[in-house]
Parts: structure tokens; C-alpha cells; sequence
């Protein structure tokens, strides 16, 4: 029997610089269906950026894309709604990308998440 501690854990968690606005999905089929993944991952917030990633691995049916959203809170739902749900037949893996992000980016990022902490705070004090 396993311990405890060698079994995976139940849950992923993410602190604020795990999060990131910048977005990367993988098993996309290879079809050419980047407008199409636009017009989905744009139902969630303003996409600035969607395009394929040349360098990254993927396999010889699937692509593999980068997506910049305008907010990170849009970026935030987006994952929580779109990882693991299955697209043109094939299942989205959508993670964070935070080593695309700039000092000005992350800095907006802990600033942004302070606010809200702070916003959170205030309502429940009345």
C-alpha cells in the first residue's frame, strides 16, 4: 500500500505567479482551426494574441497554441472552464504560461490580485 505522501495530490494549486494572462494549449487537432480557437477562448474575455507554437512538442495529429488575454481574471476562468474539455474531438490541455510574462506583467498581476484580496476583506468586514 502507498504512503500518503507518494500518492498523487487530489487538487492543483497555483499561487498569484503561477497564474498568468498568458495561456498554452495543447492538443489542439492540426486541422487549422486557430480562428475557431479564438472565437471559443474570446467567449471568456478580450484575446489580444492566439497563435501557434512552433517549438513546442506536440504530436503529429495535435498543435499546440499561445493565448494572451487582455485580463488576467479572463485568463483565470478561461483555464477553470476550458482545461480538459474536448474540442473539434480532442481534449484541451490548457495551462499557465508566467515565463512569458514581463516584470511590468507580473507586477500588474500582484497588484491585481492585492485589490482583490483587499476588495474581499472590505466586504466581509460589513
Amino acid at each position: 500500500m502507498p504512503r500518503y505522501k507518494d500518492e498523487d495530490p487530489a487538487i492543483q494549486v497555483y499561487t498569484v505567479c503561477d497564474e498568468s494572462k498568458y495561456l498554452i494549449v495543447r492538443n489542439v487537432p492540426a486541422l487549422g482551426c486557430g480562428e475557431l480557437l479564438m472565437q471559443l477562448f474570446s467567449t471568456y474575455g478580450e484575446v489580444e494574441e492566439c497563435k501557434p507554437m512552433d517549438a513546442e512538442e506536440c504530436g503529429p495529429f495535435t498543435d499546440v497554441y499561445w493565448i494572451k488575454f487582455h485580463q488576467i481574471s479572463n485568463s483565470r476562468f478561461t483555464k477553470r472552464k476550458l482545461d480538459e474539455s474536448v474540442f473539434l474531438g480532442n481534449q484541451l490541455l490548457v495551462s499557465y504560461a508566467p515565463n512569458c510574462e514581463s516584470l511590468y506583467d507580473t507586477k500588474e498581476n500582484l497588484e491585481g490580485r492585492r485589490t482583490e484580496v483587499l476588495a474581499r476583506l472590505k466586504y466581509q468586514r460589513h
